[in-house]
Order: structure tokens, then C-alpha cells, then sequence
């Protein structure tokens, strides 16, 4: 089975997320809110965009017989050197990355950007760029907000981006199996569209759902909004087909259970294309849900409704966790309920006699079929009601869903208006995950107030594990004259506090350029040492991506115990 997929590629924004005509302007209360929470004069749109006419574009380096070479493997159609697409793909969504272009820098553009329709093209175009000494990074919805697809020229004499759109085939689907093969090129909505005439559903629902591809999915480990129920991308893969300079790669298997050896599937997954060019994998997939039940708890404290978390975890029937399964604390509740347009007053009343003076707000979504869910929800039910949760019905989380992938848009006119937004997120034990959320949080506020300025951090946890759950943080202050100084001294304590912690530095976000120094905290200095062997033997000249996922040298040490041995009293 091959499938063709004709999928319309929405209109992208140079400077920002999306397709422009998806972003809704923030009300008059949102506008009041942040301008009174950040202490700032006016939030009135006064950072715009430069005109693309003015953004500068450094000049391109490819001789005209690479050009040509390329254009004898693709066609010329699809070789692209003009200003527009070489913008286009100047970097990801990051702050940093949406900073520069929205000042009129992408001087770091790639040189020519190319559109691969088969692996065999890939293949021959790996083979010139070895061969010419080019850089490639491998582009699929250009969602990384780590910079993990920033075209960093590495020393080499040149760089060309590689834009998978054209690869969207559903190529092989096993429905006795459950499983599906998908070129790498495809994004998440058309992967949704191919299943669902066949009753199924990949279930993976990332915020970047509507531009994210299936090898970025792959590439960067992603986690997507119900992986709680359905798993994460590198629990759902099964294979991936890699090209690398040294040749195609065929990693995984499709029988249910292997002992073959270590699994180098690994090798692949996450390896955020400095390997080679994810163009296919194989993953599981599931029955599409025949019902959906939406529930909202509230609890009197971040604390308890983590450890509400843990008891419907660890004591609930096994298969009752909802698949969507989401706690706000505090201040993000407090957001939520305040530019959500909830009648406050009522509710706060509501909550304080019930002894939740500053609720948490906990948002769940069961899927499958209704006799199942109701069971389940009944079940969950006591588990929350016992950990002191109070049930508000189903809008919250119908609202939530509505507009589950509309956050990233708010950011552009965030920027515009001179409010710096940033994200980052972390995974720890339940153990450490109390001190993990105190830490972090206080040191992302110590950070963006070192200048004077006010500052708001939010925090929700969106995957639930037997052994932890992750933490999701956002947070806002005033755009100081140097915004790109001002991410990086945020980042940088955040990064360090969470290494400090014990926690992961980063649950679903990959490590791109962002988390590369603070890599060998995680697998110390001996598993940077297996990361580089294994990208020497598949791309021994080094013109995969450069200058991500891998640091340069080890920089930020453990402080945490990382070994046995680390753990045990010394003399």
C-alpha cells in the first residue's frame, strides 16, 4: 500500500508560528491582566516585525556546479536559492530564532534549500554534500524551539537545508498488526487523515500538531498532549529507515519482541538529524476512540494535586489513567480562569468553601469506547475525591481542547506588544519533582528580575509516569533592549537549577543548541564519548547538523548523585 497524500501546506509566517490567519488577537482583560502582572507602562504593539523586504540575508556560497548537481537529483524545480525560502528555513520557533528574524537577521540563512521527493535522492545529495564539504540540516515543520534546526555552518563551505515536504506518503499499513509506515515528511494532521478511514489514530498530539512531521516526532523523542494514554513517539516507533553520509540505515524491528542485541533504534531516535536524514519509520498505532468524557478537578494546592497524580497512578485499576491528564499550578490556574472568561467571583466562592482558597486546576480527557470510560471515570473519581479533589464538570476541559494548539500564536503578539514568553520543561521522580518545580521556578524568577523587572511563571505538569510526571514552565517579563542576552541568562539558570535538581534537561522539547551544554550532566562524560563514536561512524566528515545535541566539551557539571558509587559514604 502506497498513499498519495495531497496535503495543503498552510501559509507559514517568516517571523512567527503558523499560519497567520489561526492567530487570535488578545481581549482588552488579557491586555489589562499582563500589563498590571508585569508592572508595565503600555502593552501596546509597538515591536513589529521589520517588512521581509528588509530582512538581511547573508550571501550565498554555493558555486553554481554544486547547484547544478543538486538540480540533476531533484530537478531544478526543486532547488530553491531565492531570499524568501532561504528565510523561511533561517531556524525553528524559538525565542531566540523568532527574535533575530523579527529584527531583520537571518544573515545565518542556508544557502539553497532542497526538496528530496524519495530516500534515493537523499541518499545521492548526502553523497555531493560529503563530497563539496556542505553542511545539511534536515527540516520538517521547523517547530524545534530548542534551535535544533538553526543552520550553523560548522566551518564547512557551505549549507543547504533539507525540507522533507515533498516525502507525506502513507507508504504500508498493518491493520491485524496495528501498525503503520509513514515517509518522514509528513505532518501530524495529513498522518491523521490517512488513518482515520481505517477506524485508527497514531494518538500522538504534540502543541505543534498542525506543523510538526512525523521525522521531527521521531528525530526529537516528542511527547504529545494524551501520550499519558497513547505514549510517547519513541514508545510508539517500532522502525526507522535512516540515510547517513556512510549509507541507508535500517534500525528497529517489526516482530514484537527482539533479544537481538542492544536496541539501536536508539541510535535514531532523538538523534535530531546529526546522524543522518530520518526518511521513513514504522509505529504503532491504535483504534480511534469511539467517545471522548472531559472531567476537571480542582485541588487546594500544587501539591496535593501532584500527589492526587501519584494515587490515581500507582492506585488506580491499570488502564483508568485518562489519556489526557493535566495539572496547572497556582498561577496558571489563576491565568486560565482570568482571560478564559470564567465568572471568578462564583467560582472562587465556590472553591473557598470548600477550603480551596488558591486552587490547582486539574483537566482529564478518557477516550474510548463509553462503557469502558464511564468504569474508569467512576474508578478515577474516588481516587481524586479521596485526595481532596472537588469536581467542576466538563468545559474546562472541552475549553483546553478547543484551543490546545492556539498557545504558540499568542507569543507573536506577546513579542510584538514587548512582553518577553519563553518555555521550558523537565521531567523528575516523584520524589524530587516538589523540589525540581520550587527550584527551577524561583530561579527563573531571580533571573528575569536581576534588572528590576516583574515577572510571571506558570507551571503545569502534562505527563504522568509510575515514577514521576513532567513540568511544563512559562513565563513572561517585560522585553528588555537586549532580548537575546535576556533568554539566555533566563535559560541558563533554569538549565542549571534543573541539572541541580536531579531532573531531566529536557522531557520533550530534544536538546538542539539550547540543552547541548548541559547534556553531560545527564549522561556524564563517558556517554558524550559513545554519542561522538557513534556519530564518527555514520558521519565521519561531521556535516550533519552541526553544533546540536552534542556539546563541544563537557560544561556543566552533575550535582547530583549520578552512580552507585556516588551514593555511598567515602572516608
Amino acid at each position: 500500500m502506497v498513499t498519495h497524500l495531497t496535503e495543503e501546506i498552510s501559509p507559514s509566517v517568516w517571523y512567527g508560528w503558523g499560519d497567520p490567519a489561526r492567530a487570535k488577537p488578545l481581549g482588552p482583560g488579557a491586555l489589562e491582566f499582563l500589563r498590571s502582572t508585569l508592572g508595565l507602562a503600555s502593552v501596546a504593539p509597538v515591536h513589529p516585525p521589520v517588512d521581509l523586504a528588509e530582512v538581511r540575508v547573508g550571501p550565498a556560497s554555493l558555486r553554481e556546479t554544486v547547484l547544478a548537481e543538486l538540480r540533476a537529483i531533484t530537478g531544478a524545480e526543486h532547488v530553491a536559492i531565492d531570499a524568501t525560502e532561504r528565510i523561511l528555513h533561517a531556524g525553528g520557533k524559538s525565542t531566540p530564532d523568532l527574535l533575530r528574524r523579527r529584527a531583520g537577521d537571518a544573515l545565518d540563512a542556508p544557502d539553497a534549500v532542497i526538496f528530496p521527493g524519495t530516500a534515493e535522492e537523499v541518499r545521492e545529495i548526502l553523497a555531493v554534500c560529503v563530497e563539496r564539504k556542505l553542511a545539511v540540516v534536515t527540516f520538517g515543520g521547523g517547530t524545534s524551539v530548542v534551535g535544533g534546526v538553526e543552520p550553523l555552518r560548522g566551518g564547512f563551505d557551505g549549507i543547504i537545508t533539507l525540507d522533507m515536504r515533498r516525502m507525506n506518503r502513507l507508504l504500508h499499513l498493518d491493520p491485524l498488526s496495528r501498525t503503520a509506515s509513514f515517509e518522514a515528511g509528513i505532518r501530524g494532521p495529513a498522518i491523521e487523515a490517512a488513518l482515520a478511514p481505517h477506524g485508527l489514530t497514531l494518538g500522538h498530539f504534540p502543541q505543534s500538531h498542525q506543523e510538526a512531521t512525523l521525522g521531527g516526532y521521531v528525530a526529537t523523542r516528542s511527547s504529545g498532549q494524551s501520550s499519558t494514554g497513547y505514549g510517547r513517539s519513541d514508545e510508539l516507533v517500532k522502525s526507522a529507515h535512516l540515510e547517513t553520509p556512510m549509507g541507508p540505515f535500517d534500525a528497529g524491528s517489526l516482530a514484537p519482541g527482539t533479544a537481538a542485541g542492544p536496541k539501536l533504534l536508539d541510535v535514531v531516535v532523538g538523534s535530531e538529524g546529526t546522524l543522518g536524514v530520518i526518511t521513513s519509520a514504522t509505529l504503532k498505532v491504535s483504534p480511534a476512540p469511539a467517545e471522548k468524557v472531559y472531567g476537571a478537578w480542582s485541588f487546594p494546592s500544587f501539591a496535593a494535586g501532584t500527589e492526587a497524580l501519584r494515587q490515581l497512578r500507582h492506585h488506580g485499576v491499570r488502564g483508568d489513567m485518562p489519556h489526557v491528564c493535566r495539572l496547572s499550578d497556582t498561577d496558571e490556574t489563576a491565568s486560565t480562569f482570568k482571560l478564559g472568561g470564567w465568572k471568578t467571583g462564583a467560582l472562587s466562592r465556590y472553591l473557598s468553601v470548600r477550603g480551596q482558597k488558591t486552587p490547582t486546576l486539574a483537566l482529564f480527557v478518557w477516550e474510548g469506547p463509553a462503557p469502558q470510560i464511564r468504569a474508569r471515570r467512576r474508578r478515577s473519581a474516588r481516587i481524586l475525591r479521596r485526595a481532596g479533589g472537588v469536581p467542576l464538570g466538563s468545559l474546562p476541559g472541552k475549553s483546553w481542547e478547543h484551543g490546545r494548539f492556539s498557545g504558540p500564536y499568542l507569543r507573536d503578539e506577546l513579542l510584538t506588544r514587548g512582553v518577553y514568553v519563553e518555555t521550558l520543561e523537565t521531567a523528575a521522580t516523584w520524589s524530587r519533582l516538589e523540589e525540581t518545580y520550587r527550584t527551577v521556578r524561583q530561579s527563573i524568577l531571580d533571573a528575569l528580575g536581576e534588572h528590576g523587572a516583574a515577572a510571571f511563571v506558570q507551571t503545569h505538569i502534562s505527563h504522568v509516569y509510575p515514577d514521576g510526571a513532567s513540568l511544563y514552565f512559562t513565563f513572561l517579563s517585560g522585553l528588555e533592549k537586549d532580548g537575546l542576552a535576556q533568554n539566555a541568562r533566563v535559560k541558563d539558570a533554569a538549565s542549571r537549577a534543573i541539572v541541580a535538581a536531579g531532573a531531566t534537561i529536557t522531557h520533550h522539547h530534544a536538546v538542539g543548541v539550547d540543552h547541548a551544554p548541559y547534556l553531560n550532566a545527564e549522561i556524564g562524560d563517558l556517554g558524550i564519548t559513545i554519542l561522538t563514536s557513534i556519530k564518527n561512524a555514520l558521519d565521519p566528515e561531521g556535516i550533519m547538523n552541526p553544533g546540536k545535541l552534542i556539546p563541544k566539551q563537557p560544561s556543566v557539571p552533575t550535582t547530583h548523585p549520578t552512580t552507585l558509587a556516588d551514593t555511598k559514604e567515602r572516608p
